[in-house]
């Protein structure tokens, strides 16, 4: 057989967006309608290409997407009028024999094009007209890193997680506890690490880490200065200057704010001392190996900086180089501890009004560092015109000491690790008044002073706390603390679900953006999904136990276990009568659920994927399940019928579904970008208006486009904020809001909707920091 009429006939069906050398790639037919395989229909014919014809450039990419069968190629005849009549062998095929095809690291996906699609070209393109704003960040990140809670004159307390630095106002504004709200500042491209305030109150310096983007190319650690009323970045600092990322910074204040100090987190910790205003690098030098935890400038005297960290208290003078690039120099002297035990971290210190040094270390201790006249003696670089020496030691905590901060009245307040406790200190380090904060919230990280006697405390479990010595504390920010995978929202109220690997399940309240209870579940959650009612939640757990639990009361109300391996999916039927359990040991669990979502009993199992279940969704009658695995088999399957799998895909292309989480299917496959390898996309959920899909990708990013998304490469708009892979993105059930995971920054993202079926009027311009340099005119 002449090989080279299918080579046009190929052409003519795929059309001229086709690459080069891929139309050996062209599978054309789906499985043909029973009776219609002879020897001269079309099925047959056009199978008949030798697999081995297929190029490796098809094969590789992640993106070709192959058009079989449209009516437009045959001459644009109706199906319906082609020879044999209705009901006919080829009259069927060509009504019905229609998909397209993408590869994913060299597999096929073949999906079938709903019948009343004629054409792709009649289906929606460009990015949708709606929008998101950045609504609310749950979470502070207190974890793991310090220099992470200011003050700022406006009132505002200015904290960050994962790429935002979130501004908060406690009072003055609705939709918060305590009448609060949230700015945020966006410029930054990977994870933020550390804070400083200028002495106006009102500039802002903050550190970012390195990372990469999603073409693996560095990103360079970075330093934004910026105005925290506007918004606007002012300057850049030591953009391709630091390694790994920027982990202590300082404004001096003796000269208004002139200099910058900055350590970064190379193995040597290069300490550099920077031109505020014009960016340039003013000094540098190796401080030490060890970590460096704090880094400040003398109030009283610029050129005296103060380093700790691990096993030391650093004194730098710095001298000369202003106004010229490079020219100055660091000189070191090496705080001695004597008869003192020196202790295994250093974390923090505060300069007091006299001069002297305050700071805490690891052993609980608080010690003071008097100036003294230069001793050549004195161990340590010389060239400080004076040293300092401890003058007195209290014992202050049990454990580490993890934040010192120096009031307006004078007095000190420290904050303890083990024992959780805030003490306010007097002169002569005399105790004047403690408070203990809750074990739940975790140990003492970061305090600033708020107005009058009120405190802000952030600490270790990520929370955010407000109020004072004498009436305790209460949060008013909270967040998870270890990566986050499950997520759901209720069916008829504007709240939300979460659980992750901190073994946490949290309620959270999107009007009034607090959390509404937690559980502590003992083991990893990893899904979860609300029965239609509202009343109950089913939590997946990485054992293969899963729970349902009563929303009000909290209560477990059921306890099950299916296989020993981790449960991915868990997803209610519509009509709430059957829940679906997808587990990595390839099965889906089918059970049978009362009314009131309470009770439930094993109905069946679907067994037939060759791996691990990872998304499903329920067709709009409860009846039938559409299902995906790790390696991108998309299934059907009866379940009402006996939980059979339908092995005629094709018979399902017209199916509607309830919902749409499933990342592989002809209404979502122009989501996936060019190159992926089949893990690039870990969420993907429909409005449901059916006007929007929202994807969570492997590279930080949530990105909208316009449902359904049956084109290669279709535009969206993208938005960044998250400092890991995004894990989980769904709608709130009136689509106001959308809620995004990020993964290893276990933030929190409340997006809200504008523009055509939104809650508000499209932006007029892209909500996103305006300093920001987009990569299209589609970031945002």
């Amino acid at each position: 057989m002449d090989p080279q009429p299918l080579r046009e006939l190929a052409k003519s069906l795929v059309g001229p967006n086709l690459k080069e050398g891929a139309a050996a790639a062209v599978v054309l037919a789906p499985p043909a309608p029973p009776g219609s395989s002879g020897p001269c229909s079309p099925h047959s014919v056009l199978t008949q290409r030798p697999r081995q014809k297929l190029s490796r450039k098809a094969i590789s990419s992640a993106n070709l997407l192959v058009r079989s069968g449209s009516t437009e190629s045959r001459g644009g005849k109706d199906p319906l009028s082609s020879p044999g009549g209705p009901g006919s062998r080829r009259s069927n095929y060509n009504l019905e024999g229609i998909s397209v095809k993408m590869f994913l690291r060299g597999r096929p996906i073949t999906m079938y094009i709903p019948s009343g699609i004629r054409s792709l070209e009649e289906l929606p393109s460009g990015p949708p007209p709606e929008t998101l704003s950045l609504d609310w960040v749950y979470g502070y990140r207190g974890r793991d890193s310090r220099s992470n809670l200011f003050v700022l004159r406006s009132g505002e307390v200015v904290y960050f997680i994962a790429c935002v630095v979130v501004l908060y106002r406690p009072g003055g504004g609705p939709g918060g506890p305590g009448g609060g709200g949230q700015r945020h500042y966006r410029g930054h491209t990977d994870c933020v690490r550390c804070l400083a305030v200028h002495p106006d109150g009102v500039r802002v310096a903050s550190g970012q880490t390195a990372g990469v983007d999603k073409d693996g190319k560095p990103l360079q650690p970075v330093v934004h200065i910026w105005d925290s009323e506007t918004l606007l970045k002012l300057q850049e600092i030591g953009l391709g200057a630091f390694e790994r990322g920027v982990g202590a910074l300082a404004f001096s204040a003796a000269d208004q704010g002139a200099f910058l100090c900055v350590v970064d987190d190379s193995n040597e910790h290069m300490l550099s001392v920077w031109d505020c205003s014009r960016g340039m690098k003013l000094a540098e030098i190796k401080s030490t190996n060890d970590s460096v935890l704090a880094v400040g400038f003398n109030p009283r005297d610029s050129s005296c900086i103060v380093t700790s960290g691990k096993s030391h208290v650093h004194f730098w003078n710095w001298s000369g180089g202003v106004g010229v690039p490079g020219n100055g120099t660091l000189t070191r002297k090496q705080g001695v501890f004597g008869k003192y035990k020196k202790p295994k971290f250093i974390p923090c210190f505060v300069f007091l009004p006299d001069g002297d040094i305050l700071t805490g270390d690891s052993e609980g201790n608080i010690l003071t560092w008097g100036r003294s006249p230069s001793d050549s003696k004195t161990p340590g670089r010389g060239g400080a015109k004076e040293t300092y020496g401890i003058v007195a030691q209290a014992h202050a905590h049990e454990g580490s000491i993890f934040a010192l901060c120096l009031r307006r009245d004078g007095t000190v307040l420290s904050g303890g690790g083990r024992d959780r406790r805030l003490v306010q200190w007097g002169p002569g380090l005399v105790a004047l008044q403690e408070a203990e904060i809750p074990e739940h919230f975790g140990a003492v990280r970061a305090i600033a002073e708020g107005p009058g006697s009120e405190l802000l405390v952030g600490t270790t479990k990520n929370a955010l706390l407000r109020g004072d010595l004498a009436q305790g504390f209460s949060p008013v920010i909270q967040g998870h603390t270890d990566e986050l995978w499950g997520l759901c929202t209720h069916p008829s109220q504007n709240r939300f679900l979460t659980c992750g690997h901190d073994r946490q399940l949290c309620l959270w309240d999107g009007e009034s953006h607090a959390l509404a209870w937690s559980l502590d579940l003992k083991e990893t959650g990893l899904c979860a999904d609300f029965h239609p009612s509202g009343a109950v939640v089913a939590v997946g757990l990485n054992t293969g136990r899963w729970l349902v639990l009563d929303t009000e009361t909290r209560e477990i109300v059921s306890d099950v276990i299916d296989g020993n391996e981790q449960l991915s999916v868990v997803r209610y039927s519509p009509d709430g009568l059957y829940l679906a359990i997808g587990s990595h040991d390839n099965v889906i669990y089918i059970y049978s659920v009362s009314s009131d979502g309470a009770k439930s009993s094993r109905f069946g199992r679907c067994m037939g994927h060759s791996s691990f279940i990872t998304h499903l969704d329920w067709s709009k009658d409860g009846n039938f399940i559409m299902s995906n695995s790790g390696d991108y088999e998309i299934l059907y399957w009866d379940v009402a019928g006996g939980c059979k799998q339908l092995k005629n895909r094709y018979e399902s292309r017209d199916r509607e579904w309830a919902t749409y989480t499933c990342v592989l299917g002809f209404h979502v496959y122009g989501v996936w970008p060019d190159g992926s390898d089949g893990t690039d996309i870990n969420s993907l959920c429909r409005s449901h208006n059916e006007r929007v899909v929202a994807v969570a990708d492997d590279f930080c990013k949530v990105h909208l486009f316009q449902y359904p998304c049956a084109r290669a490469k279709a535009p969206s708009r993208m938005y960044g904020g998250h400092g890991s892979h995004v894990t989980s993105v769904r709608f709130t059930h009136d689509d106001s809001h959308l809620v995004s995971l990020g993964g290893k920054d276990a933030s929190i993202f409340q997006w809200r909707m504008l523009g055509a079926g939104g809650s508000g009027p499209a932006p007029a311009t892209p909500s996103r920091t305006p300093s920001l340099s987009p990569a299209s005119s589609l970031d945002v």
